[in-house]
């Protein structure tokens, strides 16, 4: 039995009191959202400090350190463009409960992400795109395959430490190409390789009481299809109740009457 990994998104400089605290090193609103997603049931916390371009590795070590010295060492996904605050972060980074994320490689101009990855002992999330977004399924298998093989080269344990992302695509706009992707998280599963990715991308764009429904349908589909983890908002409770009844439903946790509490 193996349960769904969450990854908490709610640490991104794409919201303003984050950014505001991050550029100012201040603590408390950081450590409150952490603890919201991580009482809520998040596995790792991703840490997005954009692109960072004038203090981005000391910035993501003091993230780094902040988080993991408050919350028993929580594992954590390291999100920017800036390869120096990856490794940065990563050189201060405690493996006790579980190996950082580097998030995250794509096929094109981020492969060398995956050799980060596999330099510093982590897991890389990698895209299955390219320049762009892949046009179908076939495409999205050849970007896979060259990132497989980027992962290999370098001595990557690909079934444990390379989380293939299809890219979630938002409905409005693209609601053809939702089955399709879904298509694709089984191709990954029946590969026998982990998947995950940005799962609220689907519903951008609808309006704020529908996102928590669409969500949860497209994650209970999505699991039903082989997806191993996804990058969430972990205070969503319908989402998360949600995650966790299916993790019962596929047997990859105990039943319990207490099963939405742990």
């Amino acid at each position: 039995m193996s349960k769904f990994i969450t990854i908490g998104e709610r640490l991104s400089t794409t919201a303003p009191a984050v950014n505001k605290a991050f550029t100012e090193r201040d603590p408390e609103p950081i450590l409150k959202r952490a603890k919201q997603q991580l009482d809520a049931g998040a596995t790792y916390l991703d840490v997005n400090i954009g692109p960072a371009e004038n203090d981005g590795p000391e910035l993501m070590k003091w993230a780094v350190q902040l988080l993991q010295g408050n919350f028993d060492n929580v594992p954590l996904a390291l999100d920017t463009s800036n390869v120096a605050a990856i490794e940065a972060g990563i050189s201060v980074y405690n493996r006790s409960k579980g190996k950082p994320i580097v998030n995250s490689a794509d096929a094109a101009g981020r492969i060398e992400y995956v050799d980060l990855a596999a330099a510093n002992d982590a897991i890389v999330i990698a895209l299955c795109n390219g320049e762009g977004i892949a046009k179908d399924n076939d495409e999205r298998m050849m970007f896979m395959q060259t990132l497989m093989e980027r992962g290999m080269e370098h001595g990557m344990d690909v079934e444990n430490d390379m989380w293939f992302d299809p890219l979630f695509l938002v409905i409005k706009g693209m609601q053809d190409k939702q089955m399709e992707v879904l298509e694709f998280i089984k191709m990954i599963s029946d590969m026998g390789m982990k998947s995950t990715g940005g799962l609220s991308n689907n519903s951008n764009g609808m309006p704020k009481h529908i996102r928590p429904i669409m969500d949860s349908a497209m994650v209970a589909m999505a699991m039903m299809q082989g997806l191993t983890s996804a990058i969430v908002n972990p205070n969503d409770l319908r989402l998360m109740e949600t995650i966790k009844s299916c993790d019962i439903i596929k047997n990859n946790n105990l039943y319990a009457d207490s099963y939405l509490d742990i």
